[in-house]
Order: C-alpha cells, then structure tokens, then sequence
C-alpha cells in the first residue's frame, strides 16, 4: 500500500488535474454554443437554396442532364473531402470518424476500386495524421486558415477547388465526409455524396414553378448562378456541423473526466484519511505499551 505521503502527492495530482478538465469544459462549453448557433441558424438558409436547385432543376427538365455537374465525371477516381479535428481530447469523435471512413472503404475495394483510386481533400491534423499512418494518398492538406477560424469565404474557395477538380476529368465523384450535429449527445458521421448533383426525385419537382413564379432572368441563368452558391453553402454546413460535434464531444469527454477525478479524489482520501488514522493508532498503542512499560 502506499505511504501516506505518496497518497498526499497522488490526491494534490489528481486535484490539479481536475483544473485542466474543469477548465476545458468549460471553454468546450463556450466554443459549443458558438458554434452551435451558427450551424442552426445556417440550417434554414442550406434548405431554402437546396429547395431551388431542386425545383429550378424540375423547370429546365431534361436539359439538366446535359449539364457536368449532375454528371458523373470522365475520370476513375474519387475525392473525398475529410472533415476531422486539429486536437485531441474529444472522445471518440475522431474515432468514429475514421470508423465510418474505413467502411466506406471496404465498400469501395467490394465495387473493384483500390486504395490508389481515393484522393483526399483533408481539414484538421487528425484527419491528416490517420491518412498519412495508413499511406492513403493525401492530395491537399487544408491546414491555413485552421479549421476553427474557417468563415464561409474559405468554404466556398474549398467547394470551387473541389468543382475544378472534377470538371478536370481526374476524378468520377466526390464525396463529403464529415460529423453531422443532429443533438448535444448525438452527432453521426456522414459520408455523403457532392458531386455529381442528384437530380429532382421527380421529373415533376419543379412543374408547377412556370405557373406560380415570374423568373427574371431566365431559370437557365439563374439556376448557372445558384448551383455554385448551393454547393459553397453544403461544404460550410459540413464544416460548421462538424467543428459543433467535436466540441460537444469534448464538452461531453472532459466532463466525464472532471467526474472521474472527483471520484478517484474520494477514494483517495479515504485511503489517506485510514492509513494516517492507523498511523496515529499505532503511535497512541506505543505510547500506551511505554507507559505500562515504566510501571
């Protein structure tokens, strides 16, 4: 068992412990409703401009087919933008991440494609770090502006870095992979296609827009000028809902440790508190066996 003085230094290292967690929650917990409230004010807006492409698309009909982005691309390869965190200390965010990655994977290899089919757009030093240990190909590393500075400028040069890409004719697809904030106990991670753009589920999406909306200019012209916009506002969707899953995380991870500590504070002290009481028995017995000693 240890010495009461090795229990002291023990107790004294948890407590200081148990600062740093406190205080990483608490900071978790600020940058959480920040960034919370911008992933659910956002929300409304993404709907509104998905809910156009969609019915702008059902008004010019069969000439959408004819347009490259709701065309797979002419090479064989696939991007994939990776979105992860630049620290640690989040709990099993990255983790799951990386799981939902690896199925994703294995899927592809079950279609025929290879690990050298798969390039990677990459946000966050995990992400980068995972990539590089298993020598998958890195095709860009997003590390400046930093992850949590991204505002929707940087987004939408991401999302035109990613349309270049595919027009190139180097790459079939792309898809997204990233945490979806769905609560502050539930966030799922995702990989979701980008491009091509899924047409209307219906022919018939968009057949009443003629006769209910005056379009000035052309749907043609407007839908060239709304597509960009559409895909600039998913990839900051994708970035903001997974900057407030891995602060919830983290919120949640360093929660759970500041309880931890508290706990094994208790058991601590309780161990420290009986063997000081022992040792103060034992010298009272001492004393006691001198006494009756001298008489």
């Amino acid at each position: 068992m240890a010495s009461v003085k090795e229990l002291r230094v023990r107790i004294k290292s948890v407590g200081n412990i148990k600062q740093i967690t406190r205080a990483m929650e608490m900071v978790a917990s600020t940058k959480l409703r920040r960034f919370q409230d911008r992933a659910v004010s956002s929300r409304p807006y993404a709907e509104e401009i998905a809910g156009l492409v969609e019915n702008l698309a059902g008004v010019l009909g069969g000439e959408v087919e004819n347009l490259p982005l709701f065309n797979d691309g002419a090479g064989s390869k696939i991007a994939v933008l990776l979105v992860s965190s630049d620290r640690g200390l989040c709990g099993a965010y990255n983790s799951n991440l990386f799981l939902e990655l690896e199925r994703w994977i294995k899927a592809r290899k079950e279609e025929g494609l290879t690990e050298a089919d798969v390039d990677f757009f990459v946000y966050g030093r995990k992400g980068f770090q995972y990539l590089s240990k298993r020598s998958l190909n890195v095709e860009r590393f997003l590390v400046d502006p930093p992850l949590e500075a991204v505002s929707f400028a940087q987004a939408a040069a991401t999302a035109r870095d990613l349309v270049t890409a595919f027009l190139s004719g180097e790459y079939r697809r792309v898809e997204l992979c990233f945490t979806a904030f769905e609560s502050m106990v539930k966030y799922v991670p995702r990989v979701v296609s980008f491009l091509p753009i899924a047409p209307p589920a219906s022919a018939d999406a968009g057949a009443g827009a003629e006769s209910d909306v005056i379009l000035e200019p052309d749907a043609e012209t407007i839908f060239d000028s709304l597509v960009p916009r559409y895909l600039e506002t998913r990839i900051y969707n994708a970035l903001l809902e997974s900057l407030t899953s891995e602060y919830a995380s983290r919120r949640v991870s360093m929660k759970a440790a500041t309880d931890a500590a508290t706990d094994m504070q208790k058991i601590l002290k309780g161990q420290y508190n009986r063997l000081r009481q022992e040792g103060i028995t034992k010298e009272l017995l001492d004393i006691v066996g001198g006494v009756e000693a001298l008489k």
